[in-house]
């Protein structure tokens, strides 16, 4: 697959608004990844202030906590569900202002001692919804603490102890993982607040649904945009010359975040509040159109680019697996046209013995575009063009629908890393043996990665002891099984750092503080995910 394929001519219809003419994020500036190295002063620093003043910060951080729990408590009492009175009461008032004046005490014990606002918050009659962006931390928590808007959380979220009264008391709207009608419900509780003409609080939301490093805006889920009501658009920054704040899929983990910024002297934070963003009709029939177009606007404001990457490419990049995805990777861009084109990875992965079985028929016979869309079974189109262009290393018009099979598997099931190589043996082997030469398993591990250039020389070498100049799956497999780590040192053995490779991910969720309520992605039925922390 070849490198200078992966930018889209063109953004997909359903998701770019009139005139977004947008590039992708480039290969390399993986999203879901935060390298975070430390010169030597900045080593001795930390050191210093662990002994020193991180003590004193953590334990004024959690003496706010415990002083704002009770007053929490109190006025959380009642029924969530009641509309709240208005106007407020003078002693709701009172401990409105005493519970933002103690999380400011909190963030400013940790380092955060001026927090720059830009803009106007709009009022919860002007928008009933503001949309965060982009989200890379839980210290993003800081305005919602500075406003006291509400938010959407798990409702698992509730049952922490003194976190979880905090929480009820911005009167958050929950999600439930075990109610498989929970998703639908908080579409239409948002929806009641929002019509509400200001009488709730506003919500908070993170659209992104995930935590990235900020080099770009990935896709916006469309729960917030659902109920077609005025959101404004909020930006934040950290402009910290060491981003001590970034916490993402790979990289520190969370305690490893929270040691360093509070070893940090000052942290800087910016939030922006840009002007209302009032849908048009339609924009209010597609929610994702809706999305697409605010997402822009925060990415003009942000002066970042935005991809189509997704949480579900999040998965892809950082699969356990023995040939786990480099940073250069195309395959993020084809996991993208392959959604664009409405194929869907379940009956991809059903499908892949036919698939395979179609391209072994063709052997190393290229085919041209309309082939290309008929084996795929669907119509030639500018994405499909895209994703063509992905194999047409040599640019005269005609793919190896093997590789094509081979990208579609690493997509469908990138954990299993065998089965892939295994389906591709079958695909390039000899008719008598099912065996492999050296450019055959080039051109195998080249698309398996989603890279343009691969040597295997020393690999092919290491597993044909026996010098036949051709491998089996077998002898594959076996190597494999003796030394899981190959791929680093045969494959990339002058590379220092091979970035999806640093530490195994935990199981990926949507982190930080909105849940992913969109009703067309409900997870309802699937294991519980292991929290993520370090």
């Amino acid at each position: 697959m070849r490198l200078r394929g992966c930018g889209p001519r063109a953004a997909p219809a359903s998701s770019a608004g009139a005139g977004d003419a947008r590039l992708l994020a480039p290969p390399g500036r993986n999203p879901f990844v935060h390298e975070l190295r430390l010169s030597a002063l900045q080593k001795a620093q930390v050191a210093l202030m662990t002994l020193t003043l991180f003590p004193v910060r953590l334990l004024v951080a959690a003496a706010m906590m415990l002083l704002a729990w009770p007053l929490a408590l109190v006025a959380s009492l009642g029924s969530a569900e009641k509309e709240p009175e208005q106007p407020l009461a003078l002693w709701r008032k009172v401990v409105d202002f005493l519970l933002k004046a103690i999380m400011r005490t909190m963030w400013f014990a940790g380092g955060f001692h001026w927090v720059a606002v830009k803009g106007r918050q709009a009022l919860p009659a002007e928008a009933a919804i503001l949309t965060l962006a982009p989200h890379s931390s839980y210290f993003d928590a800081i305005p919602v603490t500075m406003t006291m808007s509400s938010i959407v959380m798990k409702a698992e979220s509730r049952d922490i102890p003194i976190w979880g009264t905090l929480i009820r008391y911005i009167r958050p709207v929950f999600v439930s993982r075990s109610d498989q009608d929970s998703r639908r419900k908080t579409v239409e509780e948002i929806k009641r607040r929002a019509q509400s003409n200001g009488k709730w609080p506003q919500i908070m939301i993170f659209p992104e649904g995930t935590c990235t490093n900020r080099t770009c805006l990935i896709t916006f889920k469309p729960g917030a945009f659902i109920p077609g009501a005025p959101v404004q658009p909020v930006v934040l920054r950290y402009p910290n010359k060491l981003d001590t704040i970034t916490w993402t899929w790979q990289g520190p983990g969370a305690l490893e975040i929270l040691w360093l910024t509070l070893c940090q002297f000052h942290n800087q934070v910016e939030i922006e509040f840009l002007p209302v963003y009032s849908p048009s009709e339609e924009e209010k029939r597609n929610p994702a159109l809706y999305a697409s177009n605010v997402r822009r606007v925060m990415a003009e404001a942000l002066g970042v680019s935005v991809t189509d990457y997704t949480f579900e490419d999040c998965q892809l990049a950082l699969a356990e697996g023995q040939l786990r995805l480099p940073a250069d990777t195309c395959l993020l861009e084809f996991a993208r046209l392959v959604r664009g084109l409405g194929l869907k990875p379940e009956k991809l992965e059903k499908d892949l013995d036919r698939y395979s079985a179609g391209a072994r028929v063709k052997g190393g016979e290229k085919v041209g575009i309309s082939e290309f869309a008929a084996f795929l079974e669907v119509p030639v189109s500018e994405l499909l063009e895209d994703m063509f262009s992905l194999f047409d290393e040599s640019g005269r018009g005609k793919v190896d629908l093997r590789e094509c099979v081979v990208a579609l598997s690493v997509v469908c099931r990138p954990a299993r890393t065998l089965d892939t190589i295994q389906l591709a043996f079958r695909m390039y082997g000899a008719q008598e043996d099912g065996t492999v030469g050296e450019s055959d398993l080039s051109c195998i591990l080249k698309t398996a990665l989603g890279v343009a250039e691969l040597t295997v020389t020393d690999l092919f070498r290491a597993i044909d002891e026996e010098e036949k100049g051709k491998i089996t799956f077998g002898d594959f497999h076996r190597f494999a099984e003796l030394y899981p780590d190959f791929a680093e040192e045969y494959l990339y053995p002058e590379q220092a750092h091979f970035e999806s490779c640093a530490k195994t991910p935990p199981a990926p969720i949507p982190n930080g503080f909105c849940a992913d309520f969109s009703p067309e992605n409900s997870d309802a039925g699937r294991k519980p995910a292991r929290k993520k922390l370090d």
